[in-house]
């Protein structure tokens, strides 16, 4: 059977690697030209052809997959004056951003009157995982809509799940990273508190690792901690921010007291705030050490054994 035509933009960690899943397994793929072009060379010796405007790639494509930043980012991508919609044709468009939920109901709604569907689809894991096509996606949309793109999705994925109608996807998503944000923000406070007195990180992984506090997102993160590997967790500070507000807006709109995510937000918040926006999550441990006059990098080790600077 003749696989769709496939459009992608947004080739930044995640997305080079489901791109290039997707053309290893035989999908006919057109991806958006950036400024950054290591990626898009790579495909293009790959097989891929390069469309200069979401509009022109909506042109060679029935299918659009989507990994940017965030609904700003989406909305212009789909509705902007060279968008998506501009191409006049209906689409499958597969929005794998974390994006607010709100925002996708209403897109999805807009698109559906010009016969476009949009179907939800953030993703789970690590870049790594992209690469290797072991994702997770959580997915919301129509039943049949979904049972028609799954194969798609399972080129990059591992496991795909059903959340749902349109939009329970990204709050799937929303809570997924409430949890490992939460877990970033606890990470951080735990090691500085420790530092003050006097437990170095490697003690502190010595008793975690292995028990029932050990996880995935553990391992990671504290592959910064204990072996200041840059790339063990490539998500930035200010994208988690960005989910955290998300996150805010979200509970605000169906009513609900989260003062445990204001917290774990306002620790993104000062991370960005201080000029670290670009840095990885696991940082956030160097951040509020730092604050807290205490550092967790053993070359700058102080005299109290605890990384006092």
């Amino acid at each position: 059977m003749t696989k769709e035509r496939i459009g992608f933009i947004g080739l930044g960690h995640m997305g080079h690697g489901m791109a290039k899943n997707l053309i290893e397994k035989g999908w006919p793929l057109t991806v958006l030209g950036h400024r950054r072009r290591e990626p898009i060379e790579d495909l293009k010796a790959r097989g891929a052809t390069e469309a200069t405007t979401p509009k022109q790639l909506a042109q060679m494509s029935e299918v659009i997959i989507l990994c940017v930043t965030g609904s700003a980012e989406v909305q212009e991508t789909i509705q902007g004056s060279d968008g998506l919609a501009a191409a006049e044709r209906p689409l499958t468009i597969i929005d794998c951003s974390t994006s607010d939920p709100s925002v996708t109901i209403k897109l999805a709604e807009d698109l559906s009157r010009s016969g476009s569907v949009l179907v939800d689809a953030p993703l789970g894991r690590t870049p790594a995982d992209a690469q290797a096509g072991t994702l997770d996606v959580m997915v919301g949309g129509d039943a049949p809509i979904v049972e028609k793109v799954r194969p798609i999705l399972e080129a990059f994925a591992s496991r795909v799940v059903h959340t749902g109608p349109t939009g329970t996807g990204h709050t799937m998503k929303l809570l997924n990273n409430f949890l490992s944000m939460g877990y970033a923000a606890l990470y951080a406070e735990a090691l500085a508190l420790g530092a003050k007195a006097g437990v170095e990180p490697r003690l502190f992984d010595a008793v975690i690792r292995g028990g029932r506090m050990d996880c995935g997102f553990y391992q990671t993160y504290f592959k910064w901690v204990l072996d200041r590997d840059p790339t063990a967790h490539k998500f930035s500070l200010r994208n988690a921010l960005k989910d955290m507000t998300y996150l805010a807006s979200f509970a605000q709109s169906v009513g609900l007291a989260n003062p445990i995510g204001s917290s774990v937000r306002n620790s993104f918040a000062t991370a960005v705030g201080t000029g670290h926006g670009d840095e990885y999550v696991p940082r956030l441990s160097d951040i509020v050490a730092g604050l807290n006059g205490v550092s967790l990098d053993p070359a700058l080790k102080g005299p109290n054994g605890g990384g006092g600077t």
